[in-house]
C-alpha cells in the first residue's frame, strides 16, 4: 500500500512538472494549481498513513 502511494505521488509530481512546462512555468495557471493541490493531498495522505503505522500500541 505504501509503495502504491509513493508511485501515485511520483506520477502526480511528474504530471505537475509537465503541466508547468506546458503553461510556460505559470504556477498561477488554474490547471497547474489544481495538479499541485492533488499532489499536496496525496503527500498528506501518505504522511498520515505513515504516522498511523508508527503509533505505539498501548495495553491497559
Amino acid at each position: 500500500m505504501i509503495e502504491k502511494n509513493r508511485d501515485c505521488i511520483e506520477q502526480a509530481r511528474k504530471k505537475l512538472n509537465a503541466l508547468a512546462k506546458e503553461y510556460n512555468n505559470d504556477f498561477q495557471h488554474p490547471v497547474v494549481i489544481k495538479q499541485s493541490m492533488l499532489l499536496d493531498e496525496l503527500i498528506n495522505q501518505y504522511s498520515r498513513s505513515g504516522k498511523q503505522q508508527e503509533k505505539p500500541i498501548i495495553f491497559d
